[in-house]
């Protein structure tokens, strides 16, 4: 039987399936929750199955709706992918602004952005800080976002098939130590020194479920205990307030921000390595992705971004995914 979906109604099923929340789904969306309800039901109507379960405190997704959600994410990434065709045909001009997430917990991302700015003037790049690729990744899949950088082999594997991505660069791996810690006077820290210590790494937070999923990797066998669940920390006053509370190490890169009374030492004795991949929706076409691709190997040919020192550590994960050069460049210019 075939099914001829608004696109609009797809778009709020991803919306209510990631968020878990009509409130927040509908704030995202900018429309009203009544009128999202609505689509919902609709949608339900309309392919004659049951999405989510809802109740008065809890919304979660169906097995039918766990079954649909890659397809429906793949659906909406062509359709977009279609639009920028249709706005590259002779006459409609190409000039959309490119949407960038740089992940503002990392350096990668606005340095290649800056870069590129510098090399396409003519190019609108619209700036996003999101925590995390995990979250970034779902909005690349359904049109809401262009680009964004972080670990790839951390995303499920539905989320992967409607992106493309290359490898620029290998992060150093820091540890972020609270005031008075027993290593914070060391100028490294050795991974076996950190045996039976708690490390924050983002448990909890649905956004960076791939920086998380890289510290179990990190950790496991060496006595290191990931901190519990916590919910989302946003802004930087309520970063320092929890981890400080809580008494935390936090795994971050070597040029994380400066945090107050907290010592960032690098990782050693293996040093562990995440990979930064520049992540894009598979099938775009935009003269900024051009621009951006070649920021990126300009600046990691002259920094050694992909030099990997012999004594270094990458999870099985990120070995498979990043023994090639990625999916192609992808970046074409129209």
């Amino acid at each position: 039987m075939r099914h001829d979906t608004d696109p609009r109604l797809l778009r709020a099923f991803v919306a209510v399936a990631e968020e878990l929340h009509f409130t927040r789904a509908a704030a995202r969306l900018f429309v009203a929750q009544q009128a999202l309800s609505r689509d919902i039901r609709r949608l339900e109507r309309e392919w004659g199955r049951t999405l989510f379960q809802r109740d008065t405190r809890h919304v979660s997704l169906t097995a039918e709706g766990q079954r649909l959600l890659p397809t429906v994410r793949q659906v909406l990434s062509a359709h977009a992918a279609l639009g920028e065709d249709l706005d590259a045909a002779p006459g409609a001009g190409s000039d959309r602004p490119l949407v960038v997430d740089v992940a503002a917990h990392a350096s990668t991302g606005p340095r290649v952005l800056d870069a590129a700015r510098v090399a396409a003037p003519g190019v609108e790049f619209v700036l996003r800080f999101h925590s995390g690729l995990a979250r970034a990744a779902t909005e690349i899949a359904d049109g809401r976002l262009d680009v964004s950088f972080g670990r790839v082999a951390g995303l499920p594997p539905a989320v992967r098939a409607a992106l493309e991505h290359r490898l620029i660069r290998y992060d150093r791996v820091a540890v972020l130590l609270p005031p008075g810690h027993r290593l914070a006077a060391l100028p490294r820290v050795p991974l076996a020194a950190l045996s039976g210590e708690t490390v924050y790494a983002a448990a909890g937070n649905e956004d960076t479920t791939e920086w998380t999923d890289y510290a179990r990797a990190l950790f496991a066998g060496r006595g290191i205990e990931p901190a519990p669940p916590f919910p989302k920390l946003q802004g930087e006053l309520e970063f320092v307030r929890v981890v400080r509370k809580k008494g935390w190490s936090v795994l971050a890169n070597v040029e994380f921000s400066d945090v107050p009374e907290m010592a960032l030492r690098p990782l050693t004795d293996p040093v562990p390595l995440a990979p930064v991949s520049m992540v894009w929706r598979r099938g775009l076409r935009h003269p900024g992705l051009t621009a951006l691709a070649d920021a990126a190997r300009a600046i990691g040919a002259a920094e050694r971004w992909l030099e990997r020192p012999p004594d270094s550590w990458l999870p099985e994960a990120d070995l498979r995914t990043t023994s090639g050069t990625g999916t192609g460049t992808g970046a074409t210019a129209r």
